[in-house]
């Protein structure tokens, strides 16, 4: 049987690497999202100073990346070795749900 305290832990560790997972490819999108704006910008002959703005946004986004790449690897060892510490729970809607996180995840620490 499982302790209440078990799943809590896996469901906890399961939303912290799904949510670092969304927030690479949130950063990814807006980083690429950005780097056309500044493109767009100086084709278009903008104002210096905002050019360099919009480039200072750009890089505080490119900075992001790496930092969350770090913690989405330390949280998905966190997650693999905490599941299968826990195997009471392979029979729980709570591990499915982990394996799947993980599997999801997986692709991304490959960039990494």
């Amino acid at each position: 049987m499982s302790s209440p305290a078990e799943t809590r832990q896996l469901k906890i560790k399961t939303g912290v690497v799904k949510r670092l997972a969304k927030e690479i490819f949130m950063y990814q999108k807006e980083a690429e999202k950005q780097q056309a704006k500044v493109a767009a910008m100086a084709e278009a002959g903008a104002d210096e100073h905002d050019v360099r703005k919009q480039k200072e946004v750009l890089q505080e986004t490119l900075v992001m990346i790496p930092d969350t790449q770090r913690r989405l690897v330390d949280a998905f060892a966190d997650l693999e070795a905490y599941a299968s510490a826990v195997a009471n729970l392979k029979e729980t809607p709570e591990y499915d749900a982990a394996i799947s996180v993980l599997d999801e995840a997986r692709p991304q620490l490959a960039s990494a």
